[in-house]
């Protein structure tokens, strides 16, 4: 029987819930103690093409950032390991005896690396060209994305706003929207220090000294705001702080035009360059194409000839933060990525036609997805897409859907990049701290995922044959909090590095480090 058939029939067996291998029993003896109903858990390992544990597979449930496994493969068989993100300046305008007579435009690319130094190079290159003057706007645009703003009217995810965790990106973010605040205190003085550097940009304490300990600084802190007076915005800390303490944090606080907007002007400045205008936000114009060549649904013409550019590392390696760190910024820009852009050898990525319906990029984004999966024949039913981070009450999925997400992986031509991207059990990312007494140390590649009432792992493990096993777990109950959740999952993966497999399976190959 060949490979693609069995595996047809292996997802029939899934989806018909045939398949009813008992739970191991440590895990079942730490959800009983731990008051986890088996009825709140989603289960599935394989090894091959036989069905080790099969537990509630179809149950569509909240898969946390698991989810980001659907994003990330997606992404690398859809863009492809060259792919990178953009940030480009451009002009229509003349340069006159060092300046340039009309606007620039910041065209934004879906970039995951444009931070300051990016932004900072990018100047420096217009200064080269001897350009020292801008008489007219800077003008930012991110309508790859749409809309623009996907931030915009957002209630906040969790009480913590201002955490990097929950910063939305658009096509034009840099720094993560960040500011990185140093706080040093004695015993009767707090001093601060913001970076980065912003024009007009200044930051007040409200912060009352406490006894409490350095370690525990976190507990008295209190959301962050601005204020604006006149063309100046200060940023406003508030709660309480250790005294004899020293830390730092980074907060999103500022709009991300006004934050974007100020780093540009001080660069700039910093540069010896000056501008006539204002930083604004809008679109680019557009250049439209006329006669036979026309067509109304291109993808949009660059604004202009190109005077500067930074180009993101490439997917593979942008792929290593999403996962390993789980970073849900970095998950939400490539979701939205896949609804907007697609690959170029040359330039590293070019802007999708546009959608004859006027679907949303997030819509497209989803689209992508679930044709990937129909491509592999994964049953998308019960799958909710959100934003693809699963930083998400809505999104959903089944143990079934993400392990085909994984068979998949095994067979892709990009399988090295993708296992690459995982963490390591007892090793690094989130999986650092985890499993260091298990034969799991060192071997399994798990993507990890929690929320309040939610805890997940998805991803490979090597049994006591080495043979690999394909393991996903979800857990959606209250009691999971406090770490029940997380030993119910390692004691599953610790059961699988311990099981004996057939020596005729192949071993789970090792990733592409190149």
């Amino acid at each position: 029987m060949s490979s693609s058939i069995k595996s047809l029939l292996l997802a029939a067996l899934l989806a018909a819930g045939v398949a009813h291998a008992a739970l191991p029993e440590p895990v079942a003896q730490l959800m009983q103690s731990s008051q986890i109903p088996q009825e709140a858990a989603g289960i599935i390992v394989m090894r091959g093409d036989t069905v080790l544990v099969s537990h509630n597979p179809t149950l569509s449930m909240q898969p946390a950032s698991t989810m980001k496994l659907f994003t990330t493969m997606t992404a690398l068989e859809q863009l492809g390991p060259v792919f990178r993100g953009r940030t480009e300046f451009r002009s229509n305008a003349d340069v006159v005896n060092g300046v340039l007579q009309g606007d620039l435009i910041l065209r934004g690319g879906a970039d995951a690396d444009f931070n300051e130094d990016a932004l900072s190079h990018m100047l420096q290159a217009l200064r080269n060209q001897g350009i020292r003057r801008i008489k007219g706007d800077i003008v930012v645009d991110r309508q790859l994305f749409q809309p623009s703003r996907p931030d915009a009217g957002q209630p906040p995810f969790d009480e913590y706003p201002w955490a990097y965790y929950n910063v939305i990106p658009n096509a034009a973010l840099v720094n993560t929207n960040l500011l990185k605040v140093e706080m040093r205190s004695s015993a009767d003085k707090l001093s601060l220090v913001m970076m980065p550097e912003l024009d007009k940009v200044s930051i007040r304490s409200e912060l009352k000294l406490s006894d409490a300990a350095c370690a525990a600084w976190e507990n008295g802190w209190r959301t962050p705001d601005y204020a604006r007076k006149g063309d100046r915005i200060e940023v406003v800390l508030h709660g309480s702080f250790p005294k004899d303490c020293t830390k730092s944090t980074s907060i999103n606080v500022l709009d991300s035009q006004d934050y974007l907007a100020r780093l540009l002007l001080a660069e700039w400045r910093q540069q010896g360059g000056s501008l006539t205008g204002e930083v604004r936000e809008a679109a680019a114009p557009a250049e439209v194409p006329t006669g036979l060549a026309a067509q109304p649904l291109a993808a949009p013409a660059p604004a202009g000839r190109l005077l500067a550019e930074h180009v993101s590392r490439t997917l593979p390696e942008i792929l290593r933060d999403t996962n390993k760190q789980s970073d849900n910024t970095l998950a939400r820009t490539i979701f939205l990525s896949l609804g907007s852009l697609e690959a170029d050898p040359a330039l590293g990525s070019r802007p999708l036609a546009m959608d004859a319906g006027g679907a949303s990029t997030a819509m497209r984004a989803e689209t992508a997805i679930r044709a990937w999966l129909q491509q592999h024949n994964i049953d998308g039913n019960g799958l909710v897409l959100d934003n693809g981070s699963g930083l998400s009450r809505s999104e959903r999925a089944t143990a079934a859907q993400l392990a085909g997400v994984l068979q998949a992986g095994l067979k892709s031509l990009w399988m090295p990049e993708f296992l690459a991207s995982l963490p390591i059990a007892a090793t690094d990312g989130t999986m650092k701290r985890r499993l260091k007494e298990s034969p799991a140390a060192q071997r399994a590649r798990l993507k990890t995922g929690s929320l309040k009432g939610v805890i997940a792992v998805a991803g490979y493990v090597p049994d006591a044959s080495n043979q690999p096993c394909i393991v996903v777990a979800i857990l959606n109950d209250d009691h999971v909090a406090n770490g029940a959740g997380r030993a119910v999952l390692d004691a599953l993966v610790d059961w699988v590095a311990r099981q004996g497999g057939p020596t005729a399976q192949a071993p789970l190959p090792p990733p592409d480090n190149r």
